[in-house]
This record gives structure tokens, sequence and C-alpha cells, in this order.
């Protein structure tokens, strides 16, 4: 289970998410939720906060004269959301992100459309240096409320076992 609630004093309880290394099983697939409708301002503004100078992100006249016919999404802002809507579940309780690999953008998204995720657990191994911690790595997944796959992913997370998160030493 991704949400915990843990009794931190008589009647008060903490929120606690994300997994510990013994809960990740191969195989297993977590869909996250909530999914999230994209906006020409999230698009506008991130490809401006990001300096992306490409008029296929802003530019509806640009645009027009493309194969899209309209301005797409920044695929650097869809793989920032798509990883986000993953914490709850991969990487709350994580140390760190170890590694992306074999990130694939396989279908435009535009403005309006409503996006979700999923992961898969490909590999857990308990790491070799560090005897309170162990390595995840799953395959995630980017779909359109059609179905649509728009992006695929792996990434490798470096995740504490039971009773070592910062949140279970620190009292967080």
């Amino acid at each position: 289970m991704a949400v915990e609630h843990r009794q931190i004093a008589p009647n008060r309880y903490r929120e606690s998410f994300g997994r510990y290394l013994e809960d990740f099983k191969v195989g297993d697939v977590y869909e996250h939720r909530p999914g999230r409708t994209i906006s020409e301002a999230d698009n506008t503004w991130f490809t401006l906060l990001t300096m992306n100078t490409h008029p296929l992100h802003f530019d509806a006249a640009y645009c027009a004269g493309t194969e899209f016919g309209r301005p797409l999404v920044n695929s650097c802002l869809t793989l920032a959301i798509v990883a986000g809507m993953s914490v709850s579940d991969l990487s709350h309780k994580a140390i760190a992100n170890l590694g992306w690999d074999k990130v694939r953008l396989t279908a435009p998204v535009f403005a309006g459309d409503t996006i979700y995720a999923e992961s898969e657990v490909l590999e857990v191994r308990e790491s070799a240096s560090r005897p309170t911690q162990g390595i995840v790595t799953v395959r995630t997944t980017g779909k359109k409320a059609d179905g649509t796959v728009f992006m695929t992913y792996e990434r490798a997370i470096l995740v504490p076992k039971r009773g070592h998160a910062v949140e279970d030493l620190a009292g967080y």
C-alpha cells in the first residue's frame, strides 16, 4: 500500500506516502492517479520557463503549417507530469533517482489532453554497498484518456528498507 496513516500521538495520525523496498514485487503494476488535463497555459509557461524557443510549442500560426496543425505540448512537461504522478507510489520514500533510461515519445500530446500514468516493477534488488537500501527499476507508461500511449521510460530508484526511511529515523 502506498499510503499509511501512522499514529504519532493519541488521537493524532500522519499520512506517509511511498513504498519501502520490501513492498515492491517484480511484475506489479501501479496505476498512478489522479490524471491531469494539460492546459495551453501549462504548456506555454513551462516552455518559456525552460527557455525552449521552438515555436512548435507556443506559436499557433507556425504550428498551422506543420503536420500537427496546432501547438504540441512540450515533451519535457509531459515527462515531468508523468514522473510527478508516480512519486506517491514509487519514490516518495526514495533516497535518490539513480537514472532514467529508454525514454520514448510515441505520440503527440496537445493542450486539452488528459494524461494518466502507470508503472511496472521490472527489478528489485538489495544494494551491494548499502545494507539498509535497495534498487527498484520500473517501466513507466504515459497514456492519454483514450488509451493512446504517448511515452515510456525506465527509471532506477534507491529505496530504503522498512524502518530506514528519513521519516522513520528522524520522526518526520
